[in-house]
């Protein structure tokens, strides 16, 4: 049995998720109406995971998760509001250390929370499995200037790093990407799962952190050395060639995949379009199997792949996947990625600099 914490100030909200986790048959429910009633419950309750409202008197969401990682910690499900305000906020929550969100549809509440009731189900069972991580402290770039590479190092126009992720992401990019240096010579495009009101204050927050610039993919966009390039929420993000040079673009959602942006569809453009020996794919934390069997194919083909070890991982369904279909080159810890792209991407450049040296003569 699950135990399960319902924090939400609504009482039709309270009463409409207690009885979807009732219905399923193997969830214990308790439920609180603030902040403060959430801390006291998860002393005397006890659960195994808080689904957790944001905006609540008395005590927000962020304020009771602060204190609930500070004495009880426990897996938590940020229920937030589809707008640009719950995206940031809802961020910080991932920040503090919650595992996963889910977003409330407008309308009249006792009926549009059905439609994300698989949806929410399916992620606190997920984050009952979960590992926790401790709040990340990161310090932003207050101001970026455009490093040339060393000489010894030339720019590499050639490859690419792409990165799958899902559930327990955004808190794992923000471990990896702001170790990445200013110089970094390949280009990183990401597809996260997320909602389309999201990506766009999650590139924001990405960039006042990270050496590399950070974009969302919200029209064609060339693709261009030391840039991270992340997947608009509701469509799916693809290379492509334009007049011969390499392009990142938003697409609509493919309806053959599950999951979006599309991990898998993301790689198998990039086999299409980019020489697989300068493909670096990296597989992050998720639930599911999303862009296994493309990253798999990457490294059939000479590229290079990284599954995060489970270990390490929020959830270890995504990168599990592609171990076990024998794509991974290296399964790491996400502490040790960011310095594991820096050793392969500067032998990318250092080999393609001979070729063209080679081919000079």
């Amino acid at each position: 049995m699950i135990k399960v914490l319902v924090v939400d100030d609504s009482a039709l909200m309270r009463r409409a998720l207690r009885q979807f986790f009732e219905e399923e048959g193997d969830f214990i429910v308790e439920t609180a109406k603030n902040g403060k009633e959430a801390i006291e419950k998860n002393l005397s309750f006890q659960p195994d995971v808080i689904t957790l409202d944001i905006n609540m008197p008395e005590m927000d969401g962020l304020t009771a998760l602060a204190h609930i990682m500070n004495t009880r910690p426990v897996p938590v499900v940020m229920v937030s509001s589809l707008t640009e305000e719950g995206a940031v906020v809802t961020l910080e929550a991932l920040n503090l250390g919650a595992v996963d969100y889910v977003t409330k549809p407008g309308g009249t509440i006792s009926l549009d929370i059905d439609k994300v009731r698989d949806e929410l189900i399916a992620k606190v069972r997920a984050a009952a499995r979960a590992k926790l991580k401790p709040k990340l402290v990161v310090k932003k770039i207050k101001e970026k200037i455009a490093k040339p590479l060393p000489a010894k190092e030339p720019t590499y126009d050639g490859g690419v790093v792409l990165i799958g992720v899902s559930t327990g992401g955004p808190r794992t990019l923000e471990e990896i990407l702001p170790e990445l240096p200013a110089n970094f010579p390949l280009p990183i495009i990401v597809a996260q799962h997320m909602p389309p009101t999201f990506t766009k204050s999650f590139a924001q927050r990405l960039d006042s952190i990270c050496q590399l610039r950070v974009v969302e993919v919200d029209q064609p966009m060339p693709v261009e050395h030391g840039m991270v390039y992340i997947g608009k929420g509701g469509t799916d993000v693809v290379l492509a060639k334009r007049g011969g040079r390499l392009i990142v673009q938003p697409k609509p959602e493919n309806p053959k995949f599950l999951w979006h942006p599309s991990v898998e569809l993301l790689g198998r453009s990039a086999l299409e379009h980019c020489d697989s020996k300068k493909i670096i794919a990296v597989m992050l934390t998720g639930m599911g199997y999303d862009g296994a069997d493309a990253f798999a194919e990457i490294k059939r083909r000479g590229g290079k792949t990284i599954a995060e070890s489970e270990e390490s991982a929020v959830v270890f369904g995504m990168p599990k996947e592609l171990i076990e279909r024998g794509g991974a080159t290296l399964v790491l810890p996400a502490e040790k990625i960011a310095n594991q792209l820096i050793k392969w991407a500067k032998e990318m450049a250092k080999d393609e600099e001979k070729r063209r040296v080679a081919n000079a003569h």
